[in-house]
C-alpha cells in the first residue's frame, strides 16, 4: 500500500505552520516549528518570496492533503465525491475528510495523530456499528456509533492517546465516552468548527482550472 515516507516534521515545516502530525511532541517545545520556523533545506531561510496565485492554491492543496494523510489519487477523488454532493464544494470537502473512520478515531483519541489512529484502524482495532471495519477511509454517518476492540483497548499508547485527548475536550460533533472507549459520530462538522487556517476556496479554484 503506497504511503508518504516524509518526515512528518518536514512536511510542517514546509506549510509553515503545525499539522499536528506526530501526536503530543506537536504540544510540546520539542515541535520543530517552535525552534525551526523556517521551511526545510538549503533555501528554505530564503525571505521574501512571493507565491504566485497558482502556488498559493497548490501549498493549500498539499497542505490539506498532509494534514488528512491523503496520497494525491485519493484526494481527486473525494473531491470528486464533494463536487457531486449538493452544497458548496469546498465545505462538502471539509465534511468528507472529517467524516472518514481515521480521521474520527484520531478526534476520538483512539490515536495520538491521524498516522497512529489510522494504524489502529488497519488492524482491526475498530469496531463501527459493532462490527470490525478496517478501512481508514471508511466514510462514517451521523449516528454511527465508533469504539475500540477490547485488545486494541489495553495497548499502552491508545490507553495514553485517550487520556491526552480527554484532557483536551473532544469536537462538538462527536459524542466521546473515554472509559468505554466509545463515541459517536453526531453529525457532520460545520465550518465554523473547523480551523481557521485551511482556505478550502483555493483548492476549489485549482481544480476549477
Amino acid at each position: 500500500m503506497a504511503r508518504n515516507l516524509d518526515a512528518k516534521c518536514r512536511q510542517c515545516r514546509r506549510e509553515g505552520e503545525k499539522l499536528f502530525l506526530k501526536g503530543e511532541k506537536c504540544f510540546t517545545d520539542k515541535c520543530a516549528i517552535e525552534r525551526r520556523s523556517y521551511a526545510p533545506g538549503q533555501h528554505g531561510q530564503k525571505s521574501g518570496q512571493r507565491l504566485s496565485g497558482y502556488g498559493q492554491q497548490l501549498r493549500e492543496k498539499q497542505k490539506i492533503r498532509r494534514i488528512y494523510g491523503l496520497l494525491e489519487r485519493q484526494f481527486r477523488r473525494t473531491f470528486a465525491e464533494a463536487e457531486r454532493r449538493k452544497g458548496q464544494t469546498g465545505e462538502n470537502l471539509l465534511k468528507l475528510l472529517e467524516g472518514r473512520l481515521d480521521t474520527v478515531a484520531f478526534r476520538m483519541g483512539f490515536g495520538a495523530s491521524r498516522a497512529e489512529a489510522r494504524q489502529v484502524v488497519r488492524h482491526n482495532g475498530i469496531l463501527v456499528n459493532g462490527k470490525r471495519v478496517n478501512i481508514p477511509s471508511y466514510n462514517l454517518r451521523p449516528g454511527d456509533v465508533v469504539q475500540l476492540t477490547d485488545a486494541a483497548r489495553g495497548h499502552l499508547r491508545t490507553k495514553a492517546a485517550l487520556e491526552a485527548a480527554e484532557s483536551r475536550g473532544f469536537p462538538e460533533w462527536l459524542e466521546v465516552n473515554s472509559k468505554e472507549a466509545k463515541g459517536v459520530f453526531k453529525t457532520y462538522p460545520v465550518r465554523a468548527e473547523l480551523p481557521p487556517t485551511i482556505n478550502e476556496g483555493l483548492v476549489v479554484e485549482l481544480y476549477s482550472r
